[in-house]
C-alpha cells in the first residue's frame, strides 16, 4: 500500500495566477482548469477554464489576454496563453515533481490539490509556497492508507512557533515535563532555560495553543 499524501491548499489572492485573477474580476467560481503545450512552442502553455458568475465582464483586467471560446448555459469557457517559468503556484508545486491534479478558484482564493510521495516532500512544497505567498492555508491532508481516517492526518507548521516557544517545548520534552509522573517540574525546566516559572508557563501555553489550533481546528 502506497504511503503518499493528498494535499488540498488554499492561497488567497496569488498575484501571479491568471485563473484566480479572472475569478476575482467576475466575483465567480472557476473549475475544470486544463493546460497543454505544443511541441512547436514548448516554452508556452495554453490554459482553459470554466467560469461561473452572475455577470461576465467584457474585458478582464488580468495578466494575460483571455478569450471566451465556448458557452455552457450560464457558464463560460475561457482560454489564454502564458510563458512557462513564471513561478505561479502550480509551477512551484510541479517543481517538486508533484503534478497538480485539481485547480479551482472562488473569488480571489485559489484552491489546489496535489499528491506527494511522503511528508518530507510535502513539507518542502509547503515551505516553498509559504516563502512566496503569505495567504497560504492547508485545507486538508489525506494519507494513502487503507485503514486511515483523514481526520488523523494534520500538517503542523512549526514556523508558527517562535524560536523561544520551540526551545521551551523541546527542553520540557527532553526533561520529561510531559511524562506521567513528571521527571521535571515547571521550576526545574525554567531554571534549565534561564527564565522564571511564570515566563516558562506563558511560553508553553502559547506554544500549546498554536499546536492545538492546528490539530483541532484544521478543517
Amino acid at each position: 500500500m502506497a504511503s503518499g499524501i493528498r494535499a488540498e491548499i488554499k492561497i488567497d489572492d496569488p498575484p501571479d495566477c491568471v485563473v484566480a485573477q479572472a475569478a476575482a474580476a467576475a466575483s465567480g467560481r472557476v473549475h475544470s482548469v486544463s493546460k497543454s503545450t505544443s511541441p512547436s512552442a514548448p516554452e508556452r502553455v495554453t490554459e482553459e477554464f470554466m467560469l461561473e458568475a452572475d455577470d461576465y465582464p467584457e474585458e478582464f483586467d488580468v495578466d494575460a489576454e483571455i478569450e471566451s471560446i465556448f458557452s455552457y448555459g450560464s457558464s463560460e469557457v475561457y482560454r489564454f496563453e502564458r510563458e512557462l517559468g513564471q513561478g505561479c503556484p502550480c509551477e512551484c508545486i510541479e517543481g517538486h515533481d508533484c503534478p497538480v491534479v485539481d485547480v479551482r478558484a472562488h473569488g480571489s482564493a485559489l484552491y489546489l490539490t496535489f499528491h506527494t510521495p511522503d511528508m518530507h516532500v510535502l513539507q518542502a512544497v509547503i515551505g516553498d509556497l509559504r516563502e512566496r505567498y503569505s495567504g497560504l492555508d492547508v485545507q486538508r491532508l489525506l494519507q494513502s492508507q487503507q485503514d486511515h481516517d483523514e481526520r488523523h492526518l494534520v500538517f503542523v507548521d512549526r514556523s508558527t512557533l517562535t524560536d523561544r516557544q520551540t526551545e521551551v517545548l523541546e527542553t520540557a520534552h527532553r526533561m520529561g515535563y510531559f511524562e506521567h509522573p513528571k521527571r521535571a517540574n515547571a521550576g526545574e525546566v525554567a531554571t534549565e532555560l534561564g527564565i522564571t516559572s511564570t515566563t516558562f508557563t506563558e511560553h508553553l501555553a502559547a506554544a500549546q495553543t498554536k499546536l492545538l489550533d492546528a490539530i483541532l481546528d484544521h478543517e
